[in-house]
């Protein structure tokens, strides 16, 4: 199984409780990656948000500035908000990541989980549903084609239009990002996508059944067999001890939590709820190496992914911390990983 990490950037404040600029975050995040291609991650996922606590908002800059610096971890979105962008200029810095990185490029396409981004571009929230289905028919049509003819209601048409550059594989690997709506399940298996499942809380085992859903319905459209494909993101730390890992990540992630919380109008969640959740069978995956590694063996026969990526740096945690952790999951977490599954994880979708 695959194994990665995801961020959307992390807006550290000074001893003054002010946030740095928000360039450290940025530099902060290519240094990450280039860690994680030395211990030998096979994944770094950049996200969209546009806020101060999670200030990374150009995906394909920043993954195309670490190509420079790497050579052999896949770099893609995590997600890139469709919505609210456009799907020739998304693949087309995509397909210039591919180039830069020789064929290291992905995208994972999907709604996002908040909603700065559309008056920040000048969208309607109550065109929500018809911006994500127009412009995923758009880059999906994209991928298929350097010749273009599209028509649609949220965009200019296209007529014989000619997208460059292209990748020199032929087509980008594009999945489709969700947080567990079975309507997307379904949407990615009908379009012969891989999909990506966001797993931010709650008991992760319950996201079994939408992997089922998924591999039937992509049996049932005839999905390309490659294509079919299940990667699962999870909030994650890891540090050399498990009490050391709760109770550093406790702080980052209840930080994040309040700020969401104080957003949307709930409460942060308490320590006996990380507590639940970071343990055994829980979302969050916070331990010791050997912990870490039995949990994602164990989920992994679950679900059937054959990628399990983690969202690390949140909530003010040191960025010397994050970088640990990185560490600590490339040289011990997958060692163990792959010694026990093998190539069981990688045909499993």
């Amino acid at each position: 199984m695959e194994l990665g990490i995801y961020s959307f950037g992390n807006g550290l404040k000074d001893e003054t409780g002010a946030f740095e600029p928000s360039a450290r975050a940025t530099r902060n995040l290519v240094e990450a990656i280039a860690l994680a291609d030395q211990v030998g991650l096979d994944f770094f996922g950049i996200g969209e948000h546009h806020t101060k606590e999670m200030p990374a908002s150009s995906a394909a800059t920043i993954l195309a500035a670490a190509a420079s610096i790497t050579t052999r971890i896949r770099l893609g979105s995590a997600v890139t908000v469709l919505s609210t962008d456009d799907p020739v200029r998304v693949y087309q810095q995509f397909a210039t990541l591919d180039a830069v990185s020789n064929g290291r490029a992905e995208i994972t396409a999907g709604r996002g989980s908040s909603t700065e981004s559309f008056p920040l571009f000048g969208y309607r929230l109550e065109d929500y549903d018809t911006l994500y289905a127009e412009k995923l028919d758009l880059l999906l049509a994209l991928n298929d084609s350097d010749t273009v003819t599209w028509r649609g209601t949220v965009r200019s048409a296209l007529e014989q239009a000619v997208i460059v550059p292209q990748p020199e594989g032929g087509r980008l690997r594009i999945w489709l990002g969700t947080g567990g709506n079975p309507g997307s399940t379904l949407r990615a298996a009908q379009l012969g996508l891989p999909i990506s499942y966001g797993i931010i809380g709650g008991r992760a085992a319950r996201f079994a059944a939408l992997g089922d859903l998924y591999r039937r319905a992509s049996e049932e459209a005839g999905a390309p067999l490659e294509n079919r494909m299940i990667s699962v993101g999870t909030p994650g730390y890891v540090a050399p001890s498990s009490g050391e890992a709760h109770d550093t990540f406790w702080n980052a992630w209840h930080t994040t939590m309040s700020v969401i919380g104080e957003q949307r109008g709930f409460a942060a969640p308490p320590r006996a709820h990380f507590d639940a959740e970071s343990h055994e069978g829980g979302a969050l995956f916070v331990g010791e190496p050997e912990e870490i590694a039995e949990r994602m063996i164990t989920f992994q026969r679950q679900m059937g992914h054959m990628r399990h990526f983690l969202q690390t740096d949140v909530g003010q945690l040191p960025h010397r911390e994050f970088l640990r952790s990185i560490e600590l999951l490339g040289t011990q977490v997958k060692p163990l990983v792959d010694a026990e599954l093998g190539g069981e994880a990688s045909a499993a979708a």
